[in-house]
């Protein structure tokens, strides 16, 4: 398989028309010394354009700028802090193919998934626009009648957001929906490969009407060099983050000398449950959206399967039809299913998971190979017989590669899916009412997929159990992540 490149015509404008600077205090800037950094496609290791690259004094500088406009954007209206986002939302679904060609160009995933992104991320200003007008509180008689208890929420304050690459504008949504909807200003720093598609946002939110300084974004090649010193400065109250598990428990750590609210959504190894009695179709159906769903590059991407020794040769069987028949390629064409692999980093870590498996007696049934040609891609891959002391059994794989491993035992299957320091999403595919409420119960993660492959929704809460994170995003919960309690104790009755 060779991936050739075809450049689309209207690439060159979509790029040229995005924001490439610092938006700081309502302004665009350059960096400190006008440094830049490129941007690269990985669909061809060539680079796209370059960005500002952010010193940490211009990090200070956005946190100021944050500050400084805390006080009145907390005082702001409720029902116009809605206003502003449910505008944003119709700018963003007004501009739902530039944006979706953007965030190919700069991510890799077909154009068919960017769509569905873009959809998906301003559902998330709609869904929060909402939530803003139903902040709520109470008013209760002490319960020895000599006073009254009044409880108010008010707003964290000054918020500092960093995004990963895989979800360029959705997890931005996320977190700056709640925090604009709440009245909390912040300052979002997006991961150095997909900085474009968050600039376009800031650039939508100061066409609807957002004031300067609610919300800044700061691009940099270096996040550490970069947010450790607005960590450390004091005047944030809340650290957002989604990525590694790793970087997150340095954040944790950096965050503690403040002691600053802190939501993480860190790292996954979801297991995928097929019983016996499963429906096949359904649960084939269900696997390839929970691994396939951005080429595997999700945390809630199902890492481990375990399928019933009666059932495993025919669901092995027919993933591999489904996963062979994928095409693969740059993701700006129309027929294009699976997109590059962000970069050369993550090509060799997918690389080397499959060579390790196969070492240990794993079988490809599909795949297990590199395409030829530019960028970063990765054959859709099936491995079966996958022993559980293969080191993709214990590690996130964020790729196109799923594992097949049997099983025969209830108990014994829980028990494997359970052996990881993560909980992020389980997924099971059974027919028995009993079986799927027991499981559900036993499975330690924040969500369940319980026949059905995608749990990903604004208005569901979604988040993760043990090393797999901190809080929840979304739903009726996600608002109050950047909601402090305030109890007054009223007197003289």
């Amino acid at each position: 398989m060779t991936i050739s490149v075809h450049q689309h015509p209207r690439e060159a404008t979509v790029v040229d028309a995005a924001p490439k600077q610092l938006f700081i205090g309502g302004a665009w800037r350059p960096a400190t010394g006008e440094r830049s950094y490129e941007v690269e496609d990985p669909s061809t290791g060539r680079a796209l354009c370059s960005v500002a690259d952010a010193s940490p004094d211009d990090g200070l500088a956005a946190l100021a700028a944050a500050s400084e406009a805390q006080e009145s954007w907390a005082k702001h209206p409720p029902r116009e802090r809605g206003e502003i986002l449910r505008r944003a939302y119709e700018l963003i679904m007004s501009r739902h193919e530039d944006l979706a060609l953007l965030m190919t160009l700069e991510m890799g995933k077909p154009l068919t998934e960017s769509r569905g992104e873009i959809t998906y991320a301003a559902e998330f200003f709609r869904w929060f626009a909402e939530e803003a007008v139903r902040i709520g509180g109470d008013y209760a008689v002490a319960p020895n009648g000599s006073g009254r208890f009044l409880v108010m929420r008010q707003p964290v304050g000054p918020a500092l957001l960093i995004t990963p690459w895989n979800f360029p504008m959705a997890m931005g949504t996320r977190k700056i929906g709640p925090a604009i909807a709440a009245g909390c200003t912040s300052v979002i720093k997006p991961a150095h490969q997909t900085p474009l598609s968050m600039l376009a946002l800031a650039g939508i939110l100061q066409e609807a009407g957002l004031p300067d300084g609610v919300l800044n974004v700061v691009t940099s090649r270096s996040a550490g060099r970069l947010m450790e010193p607005m960590i450390r400065d004091g005047r944030a109250r809340k650290l957002s983050f989604t990525g590694s598990t790793a970087v997150g428990r340095k954040l944790i750590e950096q965050s503690a000398e403040q002691v600053l609210r802190v939501s993480m959504e860190l790292g996954g190894n979801a297991p995928f449950l097929v019983f016996a009695d499963a429906d096949l179709d359904a649960a084939v159906e269900g696997a390839m959206l929970a691994k396939m769903r951005n080429g595997g590059e999700a945390c809630t991407a199902a890492n481990r399967f375990y399928v019933h020794a009666e059932v495993a040769g025919e669901f092995s069987r027919r993933l591999a039809e489904r996963m062979s028949g994928l095409r693969v390629g740059r993701g700006v064409s129309e027929e294009v299913q699976v997109g590059p692999l962000i970069d050369d980093t993550q090509l060799g870590k997918v690389r080397d998971l499959v060579a390790d498996a196969v070492q240990q007696g794993a079988e490809v049934v599909t795949g297990g190979s590199v395409a030829d040609g530019d960028g970063y891609f990765y054959r859709p891959t099936v491995l079966s017989g996958v022993p559980l002391q293969a080191r993709m059994s214990r590690e996130e794989i964020f790729g196109p590669v799923a594992p097949i491993t049997t099983f025969t035992d209830e108990q014994e299957v829980i028990a494997q899916a359970n052996d990881t320091e993560y909980g992020l999403v389980s997924y099971l595919y059974t027919r028995d009412l009993q079986r799927a409420l027991r499981v559900s119960e036993a499975l330690e993660s924040g969500m369940v997929g319980l026949n059905q492959g995608i749990v990903s929704n604004p208005a569901a809460p979604f988040g993760g159990v043990k090393h797999s994170g901190l809080g929840r995003e979304g739903g009726k919960v996600g608002i109050e992540e950047f909601l402090e309690t305030k109890y007054i104790a009223v007197g003289g009755l």
